[in-house]
């Protein structure tokens, strides 16, 4: 970046901006369904594994799906099995795991979030055209 531009213009800055803009509104979107963005990406990462992967996945693997903190996210599916939202039972092959499975009160709490979400994500994002966001998004991806 050039000395030139002002700090307002730091691509890091912007980043952080939109994002907090972003959160904003996902949040504004999940209130009505009782939900955090945490707990939603959560909700919906568990059922993700579970009826689209087919797996019966572990604590630590929906932490890594989603790219969570192992412990924090033993919380949150706590918190979410108190809402009766997940089911956390012991691994038969691993006493120190829990395998994870959405209810269906959870099942249909995701899915009407998922809408709510993904129409935040199509307004938000709407100036930017198809190829540019399939772009934008890939090298987002990068490590």
């Amino acid at each position: 970046m050039s000395d030139s531009l002002p700090p307002e213009s730091s691509p890091g800055l912007l980043l952080w901006r939109v994002t907090l803009r972003w959160q904003r509104q996902i949040a504004a979107a999940l209130k009505s369904h009782g939900l955090t963005h945490v707990q939603f990406v959560l909700l919906t990462s568990t059922w993700w594994l579970t009826h689209e992967g087919n797996e019966q996945p572990s604590q630590r693997r929906v932490a890594e799906f989603a790219g969570t903190d192992v412990m924090m996210t033993s919380q949150v599916l706590r918190t979410l099995e108190g809402k009766g939202l997940l089911e956390r039972r012991d691994d038969p092959a691993d006493a120190r795991s829990k395998i994870v499975s959405v209810t269906p009160a959870g099942r249909q709490l995701a899915t009407g979030a998922v809408r709510d979400v993904e129409s935040v994500d199509q307004h938000f994002f709407a100036p930017v055209n198809g190829q540019e966001l399939l772009a934008l998004l890939h090298e987002l991806e990068r490590d």
